[in-house]
């Protein structure tokens, strides 16, 4: 669900990093009036728990590969303001440091997985009545599963109408080459069928967890404080962190991720925009491996491992840094 650069144009990756920008607006407005709060180390555990369950790729029938995005936890745990702004810091630091995601498309990602994912499974939650007593663990299960699957459908849509409004002289797609009809249901096979579930499953096995263990942390009016009110979520990214060489198992790349020479496979043919957009930032460590590792015995696996507690690392400073900034300022 990363799209990569030249798979959407510069003209769509600008409208939807427009309509991403108010949300991501009044959602810094919203943590800085909580900034002196528990809240901010809360958005942190949740970005890491995305980026870290983002690693973890699983094979589709069809060929492919999905995984799940981590959403619907970060919208239970913090709202769907807290749960936008965690996404967000996930996928730039993704699409900066490990190359998951183009530079270009991060606005259109953040749109799909940064607002309609969280909003979607915050609506979702509530619905199904998550927040009442024992329905929090089947409530999650459904915001994990709806709120990926709206992510999905809004991917598909936007690669699908590449080929109908961007087209080269000879009529051949400039960009992404399949259309709506094939890329929507692409997307919704995968999701629906594999990561949907998958991401279902985790999200409400965790919220279950967290309601036997630690459930302060599920009523977001009052934080958890203290030094053991963050160890149930800290496991759970800890236990993460040592399952994601199982995303190395899935050999399929993902729905609309591939490289030019997978294009070029595929269709026939490589997309001009593809060609010029695509490749110019493949981040410090990428696609989770440590370049001086390769080819070495068990090389791929330390380094997505290494990886993992990279971005971790990366996500905590970040937050730290964003505290400091969001910070209200005490007027004499």
């Amino acid at each position: 669900m990363h799209i990569p650069d030249g798979y959407l144009s510069p003209e769509t990756c600008a409208v939807l990093a427009a309509g991403s920008a108010p949300v991501l607006y009044l959602a810094a407005r919203r943590l800085a009036q909580e900034a002196d709060t528990a809240v901010v180390p809360r958005v942190a555990m949740a970005s890491a728990f995305g980026f870290v369950v983002q690693m973890l790729n699983v094979p589709v029938p069809d060929g492919t590969s999905a995984h799940a995005v981590g959403a619907a936890l970060a919208a239970i745990l913090l709202g769907p303001w807290g749960g936008v702004l965690a996404l967000t810091v996930t996928l730039v630091i993704q699409a900066l440091f490990f190359g998951d995601g183009g530079i270009l498309a991060l606005g259109a990602n953040i749109f799909n997985m940064g607002v309609i994912a969280p909003l979607t499974a915050y609506v979702a939650y509530r619905g199904v009545g998550g927040p009442v007593g024992g329905r929090r663990a089947l409530g999650a299960a459904a915001a994990g599963f709806l709120s990926i699957n709206a992510a999905a459908l809004a991917t598909g849509i936007e690669l699908g109408l590449q080929p109908v409004l961007f087209r080269a002289a000879d009529g051949t797609p400039l960009y992404n080459p399949y259309p709506v009809e094939l890329a929507v249901p692409a997307m919704m096979f995968a999701h629906l069928l594999v990561a949907g579930p998958v991401e279902g499953l985790i999200t409400g096995l965790v919220v279950g967890y967290i309601e036997r263990v630690q459930p302060d942390l599920l009523a977001r009016q009052t934080p958890a404080t203290g030094s053991q009110a963050w160890v149930p979520l800290s496991l759970v990214v800890g236990a993460l962190i040592v399952l994601t060489p199982l995303g190395l198992i899935a050999e399929g790349t993902p729905f609309g991720e591939w490289a030019p020479e997978e294009v070029a496979q595929l269709v026939g043919y490589v997309p001009p925009g593809l060609v010029e957009l695509s490749g110019r930032w493949s981040g410090i460590l990428p696609d989770y491996s440590v370049p001086f590792l390769a080819g070495l015995p068990g090389g791929a696996v330390i380094g997505y491992v290494l990886s993992a507690l990279t971005g971790i690392a990366l996500v905590t400073l970040t937050w730290l840094i964003l505290r400091q900034l969001l910070r209200p300022r005490v007027r004499p």
